[in-house]
């Protein structure tokens, strides 16, 4: 994937123009909210010029009304606008998550071969959490912030030019200095996006392998691993924390150098009849004003530094093309007969590492073609491209005549089974395992995969029967009990294709007795693959693929490979002995 980095106008254009009416409202409630946190200040300098010093009763009662509903307003429009922003940016966090989800589950088999699950789901929950501080409160602050400075600034030149150019100094300087510092983070806080992403995969890895880790006593491996992530981790966050105190112990420095300028001029005016003491009290605390939304800026620069890297990895991830290219695959093929030709395909997981080699055979309607041949010689990757998981590198797999390339996923998949070698089941009941491709199917439809499975021989004993609990990956089951779900899983779907990758591996001898009862059954009127290191159950198919090194070096059927007494006579005799 190539580094891509979020701008501003695409962050406006994306996140902030569609949601305008929001910020909106939100700007409308700071604009009204700045103003009335002013009055403050300007009622302090009345005070003490003009109720004090005449001692006037009425206009103290007055004052105090005045600031009491200024403060109700402050409340008010402080509390709707947490309500409006924070909501808002909490549903666009909850729609950029689903967005990129919806992303990443549509992307080829070969990208989650080459990226850690721990990893991904950083990106999908950790990214995008950074939007909240500009379409949340961030935005409007930074917004606030500004108007009331430049509110303050004005006041604080009506009431001394010379102070006010004073103050003006070290704001400049604070603000140089921020801007360095914020260009400085931005990829420190990418970087951490990225050991994070890592340090939760390596967690995720180590968690689901636990049963691996202690059988060869590796824990204290792991846990060193882990720490070294996290130091990794922990040493990124420091360089930030270090920016970032730069920042505020700038603020504070120049603010104290500001304050102690400001006492020494004031106090020399205010001896000189230049400058009310009223004067004084508003300028300090208009000062305090213009000042704290700067110091509150930076964080919030901070904040949206942090936001934009988090952006940078979000767009990063919606910029990998999809599986199922909308421009190159525009056929649907919704009613196959199972037709599927292979013309001189090859295919490499690696440029220059070829993993099939100019492979041509076809598939006709509903026959049965096994791939057999030793580990790593191909037949899983032929598997693959026929499941429409891979596509060809050169050469062309077609379905009923229609390049398999240029069809819609969706057209092809909903009429495809897998069974695989280490077949995946999810975290809940056994029942909704099987009816994983078919929700709605009928109760009928869901005990006859049952029965034809032999489901049903372990599901008796249980006291929970469909309705047991399997734990995560179903651990709580044997291989064997796994296999024979996932063969009623794939029984229930009524594909019009079939893959059987190793269907069998995990069963008993009596098991698989039943099991290649139930898939004769299965596998009449469907094209099906079936790839299979036990070469006796795949007598029957119609056609026999050996691969070698990528290439079919023998095909046939069982009694004619026989005789021919190559390859497949070769595995065959030494299975036999075995």
């Amino acid at each position: 994937m190539s580094k891509s980095k979020v701008t501003i106008g695409h962050v406006f254009k994306t996140i902030v123009w569609p949601r305008r009416k929001h910020i909106s409202i939100g700007l409308i409630l700071i604009i009204i909210s700045r103003p009335a946190g002013l009055v403050l200040p300007y009622a302090s300098k009345y005070l003490m010029d003009d109720v004090i010093a005449k001692s006037d009763m009425k206009k103290l009662k007055f004052l105090l009304l005045v600031v009491a509903g200024a403060v109700l307003v402050q409340a008010v429009t402080s509390f709707a606008l947490t309500q409006i922003l924070s909501v808002e940016a909490q549903n666009l966090i909850a729609k950029l998550r689903a967005k990129v989800q919806r992303h990443i589950i549509k992307l080829p088999i070969r990208f989650f071969d080459n990226t850690k699950t721990g990893e991904l789901v950083s990106r999908i929950m950790t990214d995008v959490e950074g939007v909240r501080n500009i379409v949340g409160t961030g935005l409007a602050q930074l917004f606030g912030g500004v108007l009331t400075s430049v509110i303050c600034l004005v006041l604080l030149i009506n009431i001394s030019p010379m102070m006010t150019l004073y103050v003006l100094v070290p704001v400049a300087v604070f603000g140089v200095i921020s801007l360095k510092a914020f260009g400085y983070i931005r990829p420190i806080f990418r970087e951490r996006g990225v050991i994070n992403a890592e340090v939760t995969g390596r967690l995720t890895e180590t968690l689901g392998g636990v049963r691996v880790i202690k059988g060869f006593n590796a824990e204290e491996q792991e846990i060193k691993t882990f720490e070294t992530g996290v130091n990794k981790l922990f040493l990124n966050i420091k360089k930030s924390l270090t920016s970032t105190s730069l920042v505020t112990s700038s603020a504070t420095l120049l603010l104290g150098l500001a304050s102690t300028g400001i006492m020494g001029i004031g106090g020399y005016m205010i001896m000189h009849n230049d400058l009310s003491f009223g004067d004084f009290l508003a300028f300090t605390l208009y000062l305090g004003f213009m000042i704290a939304p700067i110091v509150q800026m930076s964080n919030i620069g901070s904040q949206l530094t942090e936001a934009f890297a988090g952006l940078d990895r979000t767009e990063e991830i919606l910029n990998t093309p999809l599986e199922d290219d909308e421009v190159s695959r525009t056929e649907r093929i919704d009613n196959i007969r199972g037709e599927i030709n292979f013309k001189d395909v090859s295919f490499a997981y690696e440029e220059g590492k070829a993993v099939v080699k100019n492979i041509s055979f076809k598939a006709p309607p509903g026959s049965v073609t096994a791939l057999v041949g030793t580990s790593g010689s191909g037949k899983t990757t032929i598997a693959g491209l026929a499941a429409s998981f891979l596509t060809p590198l050169s050469g062309t797999v077609t379905v009923d005549g229609v390049d398999l390339s240029k069809v819609k996923l969706d057209s092809f998949r909903s009429q495809l089974g897998v069974v695989l070698q280490n077949d995946f089941l999810f975290e809940g009941t056994i029942r909704d395992n099987i009816l994983f491709p078919r929700p709605d199917a009928s109760e009928e439809q869901l005990h006859n995969a049952v029965k034809a499975a032999h489901v049903d021989e372990f599901t008796d004993r249980f006291e929970d029967g469909l309705d047991t609990l399997i734990g995560e990956r179903g651990v709580k089951l044997s291989g064997g009990q796994q296999q024979r779900i996932a063969i009623a899983r794939a029984i229930l779907a009524d594909p019009k294709v079939l893959i059987l990758d190793e269907a069998t591996s995990n069963l008993d001898m009596e098991s698989e007795a039943y099991i290649q009862e139930s898939l004769k059954e299965l596998m009449q009127g469907r094209t099906t693959f079936v790839i299979a290191h036990r070469l006796s159950t795949i007598r029957q198919a119609d056609q026999i693929l050996v691969i070698e090194k990528g290439e079919i070096v023998e095909q046939g059927q069982h009694d004619e490979l026989i005789e021919r007494e190559g390859r497949y006579h070769q595995l065959y005799t030494y299975q036999a002995r075995i």
